[in-house]
């Protein structure tokens, strides 16, 4: 995975949360409730990440989900027509999703974990299908994993010391 550090500063972040989760654990005196918030944060221009919060309020789970996020940005190729380069199967753990390049105006076709990272990627023209797992977790991570894979084509020419012409 390329992890350039990104100065999550001078970007306009946008988040949106995935999931929330309500946790249990039975103790002496009772149940103790905790809270998940799996967050999605993206600038809508090519910058993304996903983060766990855990916390035993919502808003202060979603907030250190919202930090954790920020602190896992990654940046990616999007190519001319909104659309990523090639197509990718990015894998976290049993869950597989297939990302496809697609043609102007075809939309955002994803599944609902999928889409938040999609969308706050800033990819416009995509196809996507969740294979294995639809543990909502490992999907949206596994679409980043997908999308931190993605190489554009003057880095594959640069990989191969061909020209972009060749390829």
């Amino acid at each position: 995975m390329k992890r350039e550090i990104i100065d999550a500063s001078q970007l306009n972040l946008e988040d949106k949360v995935v999931s929330i989760k309500r946790v249990t654990k039975v103790v002496k005196g009772g149940r103790n409730f905790r809270f998940t918030a799996l967050v999605v944060v993206g600038d809508k221009n090519g910058h993304v990440g996903a983060g766990l919060g855990k916390a035993t309020e919502i808003p202060e789970a979603i907030r250190k989900g919202k930090e954790d996020a920020i602190k896992k940005l990654i940046s990616l190729p999007i190519d001319e027509n909104l659309s990523i380069p090639h197509d990718y199967i990015g894998k976290f753990g049993s869950a597989e999703v297939l990302l496809k390049k697609a043609p102007e105006g075809t939309g955002v076709i994803a599944g609902g974990p999928a889409r938040a990272v999609i969308e706050l990627a800033g990819i416009k023209n995509i196809r996507t299908k969740s294979l294995g797992s639809n543990n909502k977790q490992n999907v949206v991570l596994a679409t980043i994993e997908g999308l931190s894979q993605l190489k554009t084509p003057e880095e594959v020419a640069k990989l191969r010391g061909k020209s972009v012409e060749s390829l």
